[in-house]
């Protein structure tokens, strides 16, 4: 007889499978971003000529942009807030919010981008300047990653009123890529 197996709402572990999911990509995700900060804490500790490249990396944008995050954090807090009282209007307005905050994050990420190569640093410039851009730039992939879930999770889900755990979902990974912002930003522009 040929069943049909069904996803339901809960694993084994009475954990909603969509939650547990997202702690899943987490956990791998902390692997993948805690074996660069350890490369990166490794060398650094080795080759002083790291804090003299370090001196050349904008501090304000790097501010700015922790800036940026950590409101948007908020605003998906709010977000996360309004989808349990079932208020898409509100949702969807905090959603679009965390949305822009992450697009003025990559706007400045790009300036900054464009002005550290303009001044002859790029990823091959030093070991430097090769962590940075490599985890930069993969920070600002889950950037994007997270907006566009949004987006979709916005005018899909919250817009049709359905699926409202997924606003959750959505703020767990937000709250991910936030922190792994907290790790990098002191030891990319602060520790000079």
């Amino acid at each position: 007889m040929g069943h049909k197996i069904v996803a339901t709402g809960r694993s084994a572990t009475g954990i909603p499978t969509g939650r547990l999911a997202v702690w899943w990509i987490i956990a791998s995700e902390i692997v993948i971003f805690g074996g660069l900060i350890a490369a990166y804490l490794i060398n650094r500790f080795l080759h002083g000529s790291w804090a003299q490249s370090a001196a050349h990396t904008n501090t304000f944008i790097g501010g700015a942009n922790t800036f940026w995050l950590l409101t948007s954090s908020y605003f998906v807090v709010l977000a996360h807030a309004a989808s349990e009282r079932r208020d898409a209007k509100e949702t969807r307005k905090y959603i679009w919010l965390t949305i822009a905050l992450g697009g003025c994050f990559m706007a400045f990420k790009s300036y900054e981008y464009a002005t550290e190569i303009s001044h002859g640093y790029t990823i091959l410039t030093s070991n430097f300047w090769s962590f940075y851009y490599t985890a930069t730039a993969l920070h600002g992939f889950h950037v994007v990653c997270g907006m566009v879930i949004m987006a979709i999770i916005a005018e899909k889900d919250i817009k049709n009123e359905q699926n409202w755990h997924r606003v959750e979902n959505i703020g767990l990974y937000w709250h991910f890529v936030d922190i792994v912002w907290i790790f990098l930003f002191p030891l990319l522009y602060i520790a000079k």
